[in-house]
């Protein structure tokens, strides 16, 4: 069957794609649904094809982003130039870009009510990335907490120029769609911030362009931070894969992981302050499973350490289960896959195309 028809085969766990509406993903031009994006704000996304996707990016981002997919106009995009600021091979490369759109249509995001196109398929976005270069100042960059965190082992004289500029590749990606409201964690406010500094000095300078954007804050979401290390985020391109639980992970290798996950002293399964290795596995699980902090702080007391454990690598497999198989399902058929992102792709152009002309010519290269 073509990859983008759902049906129910001999993988009968599907609970998590119907809730999603993961019904059809048809390749045809959407018609009726320019009538009803019209006065929708549009938001804009994405994420990078490099390392593992994990159940952190899952419930901080993919799981919000289906929630939103019929409320607004939404570009979601795989940032491979991104990926790109520091060295990849690139027949993995190729992989990861494929497995990443896999699981965003697994997730249930649905082309009917979304834009899903790859970065690179879109040369605006570099072209838009050089004029916001020409406004940008060194100095801003230079204040990029990112960059120096990135840069802290090797040192900045061996990091790439793309990976000190790609802040204002990032801000071109988004002032390329005027989209209204951007997701965006902790770690990527400062990016905001400048892409919204950029907008105001463009229009500021050669006429109003660009619509300055705003931080979306998702009515749900967990952040969800290292099994090893509950003090860092969890991390898709750590090189400790105990750190993390890949979506496409074994449900084996799921239940080990969490068995593993790093615990606090004592005994008591409470989300406190001074217990963060707990309270963030009591994050997971309550975002996995929609039960409260304080109703699994009550269902676990008198418990283990253990018990928690058990169950919760138990709520993981079975939240990703169905998500996992149907991106396994969609990567048999890599052609397929290429061929609805260059959809995407082509329907992101038309967007694109047009906000470039208008600021090549409000700056005098058009």
């Amino acid at each position: 069957m073509p990859f983008y028809e759902w049906r129910r085969s001999k993988h009968e766990s599907v609970p998590m794609a119907e809730k999603a509406d993961f019904i059809a993903l048809r390749l045809s031009p959407l018609r009726t649904q320019k009538a009803h994006t019209m006065q929708k704000q549009r938001v804009f996304s994405g994420i990078q094809p490099s390392g593992n996707l994990t159940v952190g990016n899952y419930l901080g981002a993919l799981k919000n982003w289906v929630a939103i997919q019929k409320e607004y106009e939404n570009y979601f995009c795989i940032v491979d130039l991104h990926a790109i600021t520091v060295p990849q091979d690139p027949k993995i490369l190729r992989q990861k870009i494929r497995e990443v759109a896999a699981i965003y249509f697994a997730v249930g995001l649905d082309p009917e009510h979304c834009v899903i196109f790859r970065q690179s398929k879109v040369p605006e976005h570099t072209e838009l990335a050089w004029l916001l270069n020409c406004i940008a100042r060194f100095g801003e960059l230079s204040r990029m907490t990112q960059f120096k965190d990135k840069t802290q082992k090797g040192g900045a004289d061996s990091a790439s120029a793309g990976l000190f500029d790609y802040p204002v590749l990032m801000a071109a990606d988004v002032l390329l769609y005027n989209a209204h409201l951007v997701p965006v964690g902790d770690d990527q406010r400062q990016h905001l911030e400048l892409m919204r500094t950029l907008a105001r000095r463009f229009n500021h300078t050669y006429g109003e362009t660009f619509v300055v954007p705003e931080a979306m804050i998702p009515p749900t979401g967990a952040r969800v931070m290292g099994l090893d290390d509950p003090t860092m985020k969890m991390s898709k391109s750590s090189p400790a894969p105990a750190h993390y639980v890949a979506i496409l992970d074994e449900p084996d290798t799921i239940r080990k992981k969490i068995r593993r996950a790093k615990t606090d002293s004592g005994s008591g399964i409470t989300a406190t302050d001074d217990k963060p290795a707990i309270r963030n596995l009591l994050d997971i699980y309550s975002a996995m499973s929609g039960k409260t902090i304080s109703a699994l702080e009550a269902e676990y007391e008198g418990k283990g350490y253990g018990d928690l454990k058990k169950d919760l690598g138990e709520v993981v497999v079975e939240g990703l289960a169905p998500i996992r198989t149907r991106a396994l399902e969609l990567l048999d058929d890599p052609g397929e896959l290429d061929s609805i992102l260059d959809s995407g792709a082509e329907r992101a152009k038309k967007v694109a195309s047009s906000i470039l002309r208008d600021a090549q010519t409000k700056m005098g290269v058009d």
